[in-house]
């Protein structure tokens, strides 16, 4: 395989092969991006509803409890 490559300029090993792989493999590696986006997404939503499930549950523990102390 280096041996193909060598004998070739440099335009095509940077450029043209790469622009080749990308149109190949474009919808996959797109794919691939969409996933890993999403999933990022849905753990940040899973986050904040648990940050926020945290919060609302410690702010009614510490009326109820300020409450019972009266």
């Amino acid at each position: 395989m280096r041996e193909i490559f060598a004998g070739l300029p440099w335009w095509v090993k940077w450029v043209a092969v790469p622009i080749i792989a990308l149109v190949v493999f474009g919808g996959l590696i797109a794919s691939a991006v969409v996933f890993v986006v999403g999933l990022l997404f849905k753990a940040l939503v899973f986050v904040a509803l648990v940050g926020g499930l945290i919060y609302v549950v410690r702010k009614f523990t510490a009326s109820s409890a300020s409450r019972s102390d009266w």
